[in-house]
């Protein structure tokens, strides 16, 4: 008994020292916040909050009241051709979520806890959640991945692989093509990664259901061909998650 209580002195008295020396910051705006804030001060966890949605279309991802939806699409979707069959979203390209992504993108791996918390949440919210054999990340050329360290997309598929969702990355980028934000138009943006993905000989995509998981959705284009070439190699469903969706006044 003596021993266990010394045991837990001594482990009060560690994380004290270690709170003085190394105080807890947010991980976004780097403000003070006490060790039980969960990573995010208040006013981060507010704005973060505040870009997350559950009223969008299920095909684009467009931030919209559920009663102007039908059959859980939006009306700008409506004819519209999409080769995945369902998209589910955290929240809106914007403030904390923002700034958090773009920090993903650049060295702050460490975000992906935190991000890999809030897609967990948009996944079982989809509707989908139960409905696919492999979780597959949206690849990066190895040029791109050597330079930035890692693949975003991978680290948060990487949070939500349980033994009922397996990872795959038999899906490769086959072309280095140029960043999706410097095309300026939906069709260039089509045009960048037409026929710039293929899946690995000896792949297992037959018959299977996919989720797709990326970081930031915009027009679509980069998530249409990915599911395009998995369908193209056996795939029956193609999911799509994402962390925010940008470009709200397009598809």
């Amino acid at each position: 008994m003596e021993a266990a209580k010394s045991k837990r002195s001594l482990k009060l008295f560690a994380n004290s020292i270690n709170h003085l020396l190394w105080p807890a910051v947010c991980i976004n705006c780097r403000a003070a916040i006490a060790d039980n804030d969960d990573k995010l001060c208040n006013d981060c966890w507010g704005e973060l909050l505040a870009c997350t949605t559950d009223s969008y279309c299920r095909r684009c991802g467009r931030t919209i009241s559920t009663v102007a939806l039908i059959n859980d699409t939006c009306p700008a979707c409506q004819g519209q051709d999409f080769y995945f069959d369902a998209l589910a979203g955290c929240g809106i390209y914007d403030k904390t979520l923002r700034s958090m992504l773009l920090a993903f993108k650049n060295s702050r791996s460490e975000l992906a806890p935190t991000l890999g918390r809030l897609a967990d949440t948009a996944l079982h919210n989809s509707g989908f959640g139960d409905k696919f054999d492999y979780l597959v990340p949206v690849p990066l050329h190895w040029k791109r991945r050597l330079k930035r360290g890692y693949n975003q997309a991978l680290l948060i598929a990487g949070q939500l692989c349980t033994a009922d969702t397996k990872l795959n990355t038999d899906l490769v980028r086959t072309r280095n093509t140029a960043a999706q934000p410097d095309m300026t138009t939906p069709a260039a943006r089509a045009r960048n990664v037409a026929d710039a993905f293929a899946v690995r000989k000896g792949h297992d995509f037959a018959a299977k259901s996919i989720c797709l998981v990326d970081d930031i959705k915009t027009t679509g284009a980069t998530l249409n061909e990915c599911a395009r070439t998995l369908k193209q190699a056996g795939a029956e469903n193609v999911y799509a998650l994402v962390l925010a969706v940008a470009g709200q006044n397009t598809g």
